[in-house]
């Protein structure tokens, strides 16, 4: 790929050796930033008896403790008097923000505006690695609230000189295609699916006007979602990944991971069981720390943040596309993984076996699961859910053989205790807003874990 076609071509291609310097550079200024105006740094590199001048390189973070969303809470208020991650001035805040706390009490961050500027760096590259040029009109499905994602979309896409349309929800009317014709929408699978379905419905096709592509973001999502995505669509689907703590990561054009920014973000992989970080193509959870250029401020900074986010390294070689910063796996959340029998089971398991293309003609896509005790104390029920479009006409035993069958081929732990009739997997099938999540404020929990026994 030409160097022109990306945002910030000198960095997103530079050589390994180099890139892994700046890092470096920025690594050390940015700790000792920490602990020069973090009230909470300054005492946690006291309390474990770190010398912020001797971290001089990004393995050396590998040593320093992790933090988490929950240290984060038990240093802001109501638990401290002050917000004791906050690394400025009050008179340098240009925002607060908020997590949706949707895993506990929302945690506040502060942005000055450098950090606006360094969060719609991310995006920007993401963008322009996705095709996007001043000629794209681009649909936020996004909520303008206080979280970060759909403001820093809007400064990256001035900052590349396209346009937006800042609807925030994906529930617009059909007008806003056919007058403006934007060329892309941003929102989540599960909108993206339900807004394709409703112009169906209205006799409009998605094919037929002038989306040629999407940027899926917001949760994890299979591949068969994808895919069926893409072909209701008739247009290429790029995946993102982004957070108010900063993990900005997107796709390019080739499809071949999301490349991490490393000159702003860092990430290690860690694995909690294991209790260390891993090797590249290990899986285990996301650590982040976010890396400040010399003379840089930040309203509230991480180093070694356990974003509890499962992910693992694809390659640290220089992509199809040209650029040569790291790609990962989509990451995950750990939440949405369970345990059965010793064996990981995520919500996007049970999302490719419902997404099989035989089963799209009979159900809409949405589904819940549940984990329940079986009857003795080594037996599992795993309940799924799916939703027909009409029950009357809906073809059951083709949907729970296609479900069943995808979901056992790649799990063949699970496939060896469910044939050994430990496991026992069961389907139901409901109408349209027949799932409890319809219920649901929020962002729809998909994989419930509802054993009493340990």
């Amino acid at each position: 790929m030409p160097a022109t076609t990306c945002f910030s071509p000198e960095i997103e291609t530079m050589e390994r050796s180099d890139l892994d310097s700046l890092i470096d550079e920025r690594v050390r200024y940015t700790v000792q930033y920490a602990a020069e105006h973090s009230p909470f740094y300054r005492r946690w590199f006291k309390e474990n008896r770190i010398q912020p001048g001797e971290i001089r390189v990004h393995e050396d973070l590998l040593s320093l403790p992790l933090i988490s969303g929950k240290t984060i809470r038990e240093h802001q208020p109501p638990v401290t008097k002050n917000f004791e991650f906050l690394s400025t001035d009050w008179s340098n805040i240009f925002s607060i923000q908020e997590t949706s706390g949707t895993s506990g009490t929302p945690k506040g961050f502060f942005l000055t505006w450098d950090d606006w500027k360094r969060y719609a760096e991310k995006y920007a590259r993401s963008f322009v690695s996705q095709g996007f040029t001043q000629k794209d009109r681009i649909v936020v499905c996004a909520s303008y609230g206080m979280n970060v994602g759909a403001n820093t979309m809007t400064i990256a896409a001035q900052r590349i000189g396209m346009g937006i349309i800042p609807i925030g929800k994906c529930s617009f009317d059909s007008r806003i295609l056919k007058n403006y014709r934007p060329t892309s929408i941003v929102g989540s699978v599960f909108k993206l699916i339900h807004l394709g379905r409703r112009l169906r419905a209205e006799g409009v096709k998605p094919a037929e006007i002038a989306i040629d592509k999407l940027v899926a973001g917001g949760e994890s999502f299979a591949e068969e979602s994808r895919k069926y995505l893409a072909d209701q669509w008739g247009c290429p689907v790029y995946n993102t990944y982004g957070s108010t703590e900063g993990t900005m990561c997107g796709e390019c054009t080739e499809l071949a991971g999301l490349h991490v920014p490393e000159d702003i973000v860092h990430l290690d992989v860690y694995d909690p069981r294991m209790q260390g970080f891993v090797r590249d193509g290990d899986c285990g959870r996301g650590i982040l720390t976010t890396l400040l250029p010399p003379g840089g401020k930040s309203g509230m900074l991480l180093l070694n943040y356990d974003t509890e986010d499962t992910t693992l390294v694809i390659s640290r070689g220089r992509c199809r596309c040209g650029r040569t910063h790291m790609r990962i796996h989509t990451p995950q959340r750990e939440a949405e993984t369970a345990w059965i029998f010793g064996n990981a089971l995520g919500r996007v398991d049970v999302e490719a076996g419902v997404f099989q293309p035989e089963n799209m003609e009979y159900i809409t896509g949405e589904y819940e699961a549940f984990i329940y005790d079986g009857e003795s104390p080594d037996e599992v029920v795993f309940h799924i859910s799916v939703e027909c479009m009409d029950p009357d006409r809906c073809d059951r035993k083709l949907v729970e053989n296609q479900l069943i069958g995808r979901f056992l081929k790649y799990k063949p732990g699970l496939a060896s205790q469910y044939h050994d009739g430990k496991l026992k997997i069961s389907i139901n099938f409901t109408g349209p807003g027949g799932l409890e999540l319809h219920n649901q404020k929020g962002r729809p929990k998909r994989l419930i874990d509802r054993r009493k026994r340990a």
